[in-house]
């Protein structure tokens, strides 16, 4: 279904009984409802990012709900598509960690595709309705993928911004593992994000273990 080897590591998860309930839920949402991102999209997270070559994971919580924006990537909307608060600030905070310059867009599959898993915690939501989702099983689907991940041999940065993403710090106990938090990036909380130079720590951390940096350059 994914196409790399997810496919195999979540084939038992998929097959329990809260995960088929919370499926025939979701098919009958999207046949009744406008809902994001579009089905083919929800797993993009796990289509651009195998495991194997999961090297940092970004947590958020839901999906955008407003129209279009969700691309199945936490914190990412599709080119073309007007950048939430959040997402410009990730982009200020780029600029002033590493001086990039500020992304013409907002989508961040190129982040995706260099082994930066971009986890939403829920994986659906209904338009116009923030943590429509929430409590349906997506959460259960979404910390076993983490407690995978914790399984990893090889070192992973986990960046958890904000209460929400930093309550699943406990998940991630494997000691190869670096936890980056801080407070969300939303202009409510922005000012506990600005100066924690989240993409320079993780990328001296990889090189420190041997492991080629994310490039996190989007405005290429």
């Amino acid at each position: 279904m994914l196409g790399n080897d997810w496919d195999l590591l979540l084939k038992d998860e998929m097959e329990k009984e809260y995960f088929q309930k919370l499926f025939d839920f979701v098919r009958e949402q999207y046949q009744e409802k406008d809902i994001y991102p579009k089905m083919n999209e929800i797993f993009n997270a796990f289509r651009h990012t195998a495991y194997k070559d999961v090297k940092v994971v970004i947590l958020g919580q839901d999906p955008y709900h407003g129209e279009n924006e969700a691309e199945g990537l936490s914190f990412s909307v599709k080119p073309g598509i007007r950048k939430p608060p959040s997402l410009n600030n990730i982009f200020v905070e780029l600029k002033n960690d590493l001086g990039y310059e500020y992304p013409k867009y907002g989508s961040l599959v190129k982040w995706a595709d260099e082994g930066v898993l971009l986890l939403n915690s829920v994986l659906t939501v209904e338009k116009d309705k923030p943590a429509s989702h929430r409590g349906r099983g997506w959460e259960i689907f979404t910390d076993a993928v983490i407690k995978k991940i914790n399984e990893k041999e090889t070192p992973v940065v986990f960046i958890l911004w904000g209460n929400y993403a930093k309550a699943k710090k406990e998940l991630i106990t494997n000691k190869n593992h670096l936890i980056l938090e801080s407070a969300h990036p939303s202009p409510y909380s922005a000012k506990g994000f600005f100066g924690t130079k989240p993409f320079s720590k993780t990328n001296n951390y990889l090189k420190s273990k041997g492991i080629k940096p994310i490039d996190w350059n989007l405005a290429k």
